[in-house]
C-alpha cells in the first residue's frame, strides 16, 4: 500500500526538497504553504502523487484546511512540520519577534495537535518536525527564534510522554539541524559550519523513514551541542556566538 505524508512549508528550502524526495520514492504526498504558484508547479511534476493545498499555519482556520487536506488523501501515515521562521535581531525589533513566536509557537502548536488529534483517531501514524540546535542554549542574536525553537523541542517532548502515557499508536522525530543555507538565514552567512539544503534534506529523509526520535544533523552540530550543554549559563551569556 502507499503511504502518505503532508508536508507543511514545502514551498521553499528544506521543506520542498524532503517533498522531492517523497516523491521520488513514490509516495502520496500532499504539499502546504502559502505560495499557490510554488504549489501548483511541485504538484504539476508528479500530479498522480501529490496534491496541495494554500495554508498559512498563523491563520485560526489552518487546522481545518489541514483536516480537509487529509481527507482528500484518503489517509494520512505521516505528518512533516517545516514551517517556521527565524532571524537575527540584536535590536529587539518587535514586529519580528512577535511574527516568530505566532509562526513558531501558535501556528507549531495549531498543526501539530490538529495532526496528533486526527493520529489518535485514526489509527496512529509519525510526526516529524525541524526545529534546530539553536534550542540547545539562548542565542542573544536571535531571542525569539532560538526560544522558540526550544519551545518546539520542548513540546514534542510532550506530546511523545501524552501519546505513551495514552497508549496512542503516535511516534515523533524532532529533527535538529545546523545552520542551513536558506532564505531563513538571510544573507547572513556569519553562521559557522553552514550546510547545504539537499544534504539536510537526504538526512531528514532517512530519519523519518526510520521512525528516529531524535536527529541531529550533521555530526558536526551533535559535537557541538555536546559541548554547548556543558557550558555553564553564566559562561555562556558572555559568549559571543554571531554578530
Amino acid at each position: 500500500m502507499t503511504k502518505k505524508i503532508i508536508i507543511v512549508g514545502a514551498t521553499s528550502g528544506i521543506g520542498m526538497a524532503v517533498a522531492q524526495l517523497f516523491i521520488e520514492a513514490g509516495w502520496k504526498v500532499g504539499i502546504a504553504g502559502r505560495r499557490e504558484e510554488k504549489l501548483r508547479e511541485i504538484a504539476a511534476s508528479a500530479p498522480s502523487q501529490v496534491i496541495y493545498s494554500v495554508i498559512d499555519i498563523c491563520d485560526k482556520d489552518a487546522g481545518a484546511h489541514l483536516l480537509d487536506m487529509i481527507q482528500q488523501m484518503g489517509g494520512l501515515d505521516y505528518y512533516f512540520h517545516s514551517s517556521g521562521i527565524g532571524k537575527q535581531n540584536t535590536s529587539l525589533d518587535l514586529p519580528i519577534e512577535i511574527a516568530t513566536t505566532e509562526t513558531n509557537v501558535t501556528g507549531f502548536v495549531r498543526m501539530v495537535d490538529t495532526v496528533f488529534n486526527y493520529f489518535k483517531e485514526n489509527g496512529g501514524g509519525h510526526i516529524g518536525v525541524v526545529s534546530s540546535i539553536a534550542g540547545t542554549k539562548g542565542l542573544g542574536s536571535a531571542p525569539a527564534y532560538s526560544a522558540t525553537k526550544r519551545f518546539n523541542n520542548t513540546y514534542i517532548q510532550c506530546l511523545a510522554q501524552l501519546a505513551h502515557m495514552q497508549k496512542y499508536p503516535i511516534t515523533f522525530t524532532d529533527i535538529k539541524p545546523g545552520f542551513v543555507d536558506t532564505a531563513l538565514l538571510n544573507s547572513e552567512s556569519n553562521y559557522p559550519m553552514m550546510m547545504s539544503v539537499p544534504k539536510v534534506a537526504r538526512s531528514i529523509f532517512k530519519a523519518l523513514i526510520a521512525k528516529k526520535r531524535k536527529k541531529i544533523i550533521d555530526w558536526r552540530f551533535t559535537i557541538l551541542v555536546f559541548f554547548w550543554k556543558c557550558i555553564p549559563d553564566a559562561v555562556w551569556e558572555r559568549l559571543r556566538i554571531s554578530n
